[in-house]
């Protein structure tokens, strides 16, 4: 079934919100919101992210046999410079040799886009209630996110430093920013010296990025601690290899009352592949059931 969509325009922030057909505004389910963000030169509007929201609506609302106690809602917005928000193409581009594909300050770039939309994130999880319902008529009970590439490096951030977030999906995506750009800076002859890599910015890398916390700490200093995690990478991914993940993943605690679920798919690169979709939907389900 095709969901339901409606946009909100929150703070000048265009939101897209889809649930499915079958949830009735006078449902009076408590509701799980699950963010999923786009990759980089990609939009919310991109037909992989209608895909993966009808997917994931879908298998959600399939019958399990019992009655369903719990409403999903998938919400959609634009990276910044991407999209409605695009200000310079040229500032989402990557080092190249050739000048007009050229992006000298893409480390930069990239990263504060990423923390930037994990700000966004917090933003919507402290204002999109009042929007959604404004004379109190549904409660938000759990928040969740996930994303594919820039998507996904974007939800290992928003994870780490949002303690409402209590889900998190990574497709293709990186905990190690500075294992990631390292490996892309050394493939394109970029030193990892100013003025690349300013040291401004590698103290702020140093201090806030994930694989920098307390990830393997078994105890509340630890972000992700309780927290339900799911990993999709593909084994022969160029882009995002897993190489740049493993230490993080590996080490990374969760506790008994978190899950941590790590799929390498052999043989995918840097894709959504069918398997992947079909992780993800299982992880959001048991989501809702728990």
């Amino acid at each position: 079934m095709e969901p339901t969509k409606q946009t909100l325009l929150i703070g000048g922030l265009p939101v897209d919100i889809y649930s499915h057909p079958t949830s009735t505004s006078s449902s009076t389910h408590p509701i799980h919101v699950l963010f999923f963000l786009h990759g980089r030169l990609g939009s919310a509007q991109v037909q992989y992210v209608l895909d993966i929201v009808k997917a994931i609506l879908n298998e959600s609302y399939k019958s399990g046999g019992g009655e369903r106690k719990k409403d999903l809602i998938v919400v959609a917005f634009d990276h910044r410079n991407h999209g409605a928000r695009l200000v310079d193409h040229q500032r989402n581009l990557v080092w190249s040799k050739d000048p007009a594909e050229n992006n000298d300050q893409h480390a930069m770039d990239m990263y504060t886009i990423q923390t930037g939309t994990a700000q966004d994130v917090s933003f919507l999880i402290d204002h999109l209630p009042s929007f959604l319902y404004p004379s109190g008529e549904r409660t938000i009970v759990e928040w969740g996110i996930s994303g594919g590439s820039l998507g996904g490096h974007s939800t290992w951030i928003a994870l780490c430093r949002e303690p409402r977030l209590t889900l998190g999906i990574s497709i293709i995506g990186c905990p190690d920013y500075m294992k990631l750009i390292s490996h892309r800076a050394q493939s394109s002859d970029i030193p990892l010296s100013p003025p690349y890599f300013p040291a401004s910015f590698k103290a702020y890398i140093e201090s806030h990025d994930p694989a920098r916390l307390a990830y393997r700490a078994n105890d509340a200093s630890n972000p992700f601690w309780g927290k339900k995690i799911l990993v999709l990478s593909g084994k022969e991914d160029k882009a995002v290899p897993w190489a740049a993940s493993a230490e993080f993943v590996e080490g990374l605690e969760v506790g008994e009352g978190g899950v941590k679920r790590v799929v390498v798919e052999e043989g995918a690169v840097h894709e959504y592949t069918s398997e992947m979709e079909r992780e993800f939907v299982s992880f959001v389900r048991e989501w809702l059931e728990s």
